[in-house]
């Protein structure tokens, strides 16, 4: 017993195992909050070349007047930004990757519990993971997986937006702009939940129309058919 005792005594001190397994956590939300804070400055300078008033700009950035009147302050000292595409067909690896992210996040969260690629978006979001070309395309095999296991209750509107991604991130273009990667992610995720959702709405309502005017009942789940699974590319590395 007292060597028992003994064996599980409080050694007094972490060992360097224990601290990194500890730190490895912390360093990863610090990580991402610094990385959210640059991006945040990023979308300021984008919102400001929008002409939007630095009251609104604070509004939705959760920030003060002064401190946002700062960073527009620093963006009217140095060259003005070029006007900001946001047409959703855009064929950069940094856009398709965007989208990519938002589409998953529409399946996650339409099919949380079955959703393959939940734990990843989740990753994504925590910055767990970072957009490299592995997790891109173990991100699109999940996207796919989904697709399947999901079609007979999915938009079709979703498999029209993966092709056009698959397609894009297999052979991408040199982007036009210069705003950063994170700032062309961010911007693309948005865009692609807004026309995924505004699809889906549509779809709704012209079911609806329809089913008023002939006595048949709307298709449960809001979804049509999504047909055979296609065949994707993996990019070439």
């Amino acid at each position: 017993m007292a060597g028992e005792e003994s064996a599980h005594q409080d050694p007094g001190t972490l060992t360097e195992e224990q601290a990194e397994r500890m730190l490895a956590g912390m360093n990863e939300v610090i990580r991402a909050g610094e990385e959210m804070r640059k991006l945040r400055t990023e979308m300021i300078k984008l919102f400001a070349g929008f002409g939007w008033t630095q009251d609104r700009i604070a509004q939705l950035t959760d920030m003060s007047q002064p401190a946002v009147s700062k960073q527009v302050t620093k963006y009217r000292t140095g060259d003005p930004l070029p006007p900001t595409n946001l047409s959703l067909d855009q064929h950069d690896e940094h856009w398709l990757e965007g989208r990519l992210w938002g589409l998953a996040e529409e399946i996650s969260e339409t099919f949380y519990e079955t959703a393959r690629c939940t734990r990843y978006v989740n990753a994504i979001a925590r910055g767990k993971k970072r957009f490299t070309p592995q997790n891109v395309d173990e991100l699109r095999r999940l996207v796919e997986e989904d697709l399947m296991l999901h079609q007979a209750e999915m938009p079709g509107s979703y498999r029209d937006a993966y092709d056009q991604i698959s397609r894009g991130l297999d052979i991408p273009t040199k982007a036009t702009t210069t705003a950063s990667a994170s700032v062309r992610r961010a911007l693309a995720h948005q865009i692609q939940r807004d026309r995924l959702r505004g699809d889906a709405l549509g779809g709704r309502a012209d079911r609806s129309a329809a089913s008023a005017g002939t006595g048949a009942p709307a298709v449960a789940g809001g979804g049509s058919v999504v047909g055979a699974p296609r065949r994707s590319c993996r990019r070439a590395r």
